[in-house]
């Protein structure tokens, strides 16, 4: 039986993909999508005694970047893709 939780493993093989100079950042809160830094990793125990791994944030007041990109919010499906307004002719002096 799979697990619904994503492993180590899983982790490391989608990582393996990536760029490696990459700075890593951790999506938040899909209702009001931010993107933050990763400060630590911490291996502890859960309460049913299996081994969890924690990815963190920093303490200090730049570890919140701001908000996620809003291509990242909808390819993660945390916003619908949103097209700009159509642009309408300028007034002209002289009310046209």
């Amino acid at each position: 039986m799979m697990s619904p939780e994503m492993t180590v493993d899983d982790l490391i093989d989608l990582l393996s993909a990536c760029d490696r100079s990459a700075p890593v950042r951790q999506a938040m809160n899909p209702f009001f999508p931010m993107a933050h830094r990763l400060e630590q990793v911490l291996q502890s125990v859960d309460e049913t005694g299996r081994t969890v791994v924690y990815l963190a944030e920093g303490r200090d007041e730049h570890t919140q970047l701001g908000h996620l990109p809003t291509e990242v919010a909808v390819e993660l499906t945390w916003q619908d893709p949103v097209d700009a307004p159509p642009r309408r002719p300028r007034r002209r002096a002289g009310g046209n």
